[in-house]
């Protein structure tokens, strides 16, 4: 069950050479956590293991992006992107996101693998701009509609580009 916690405006930052490393379950729960998201999320272990990865989620982020995690991870491909996390206390801190699905050796699905770095700021000035109108999408358009009302501004973007999501991603 997840806590409420209140966003506050504390961002904090995680340095170039650190990485946050998680695994979770087919189903999302945290199965690993590095020191480094147990500091900077200042939670405790057992506050996460178990948990879903959801515990984490800052409530700027998009639902539409984690539509397109999953169905990404789902579909065996590995996901990269933004992502706005909030921590124990209300803070937040962004990172870029690598998520890839894990296989036993026979080729069955055992769960999920993250590697979180430090994003450039310049990215995260032009991802947050995208996912407030993003979010506004959602909310304007009710839960039915939300995500693929969220997800026609994220291709949008993309489109006026010209490149491919994770071009989008690793261009920025």
């Amino acid at each position: 069950m997840k806590q409420h916690i209140q966003p506050i405006n504390k961002e904090k930052f995680l340095s170039d050479d650190e990485i946050i490393v998680s695994k979770s379950d087919n189903k999302g729960l945290f199965t690993y956590c590095n020191q480094v998201l147990l500091d900077i999320s200042g939670f405790e272990e057992e506050e996460l293991l178990g948990r879903q990865h959801n515990t984490v989620r800052h409530p700027d982020m998009p639902r539409a992006v984690f539509q397109l995690l999953w169905d990404t991870v789902k579909a065996g491909d590995e996901f990269n992107g933004y992502v706005k996390n909030m921590s124990k206390d209300g803070g937040f801190y962004w990172v870029l996101a690598n998520v890839t699905a894990s296989y036993s050796p026979d080729g069955k699905l055992l769960g999920y693998y993250s590697v979180r770095r430090s994003p450039k700021k310049e990215a995260i000035v032009v991802i947050d701009g995208l996912y407030k109108k993003m979010l506004a999408a959602e909310k304007a358009a009710g839960a039915r509609d939300a995500i693929d009302a969220s997800l026609a501004i994220l291709n949008s973007a993309i489109e006026e580009k010209g490149v491919s999501y994770d071009e989008f991603v690793f261009s920025i």
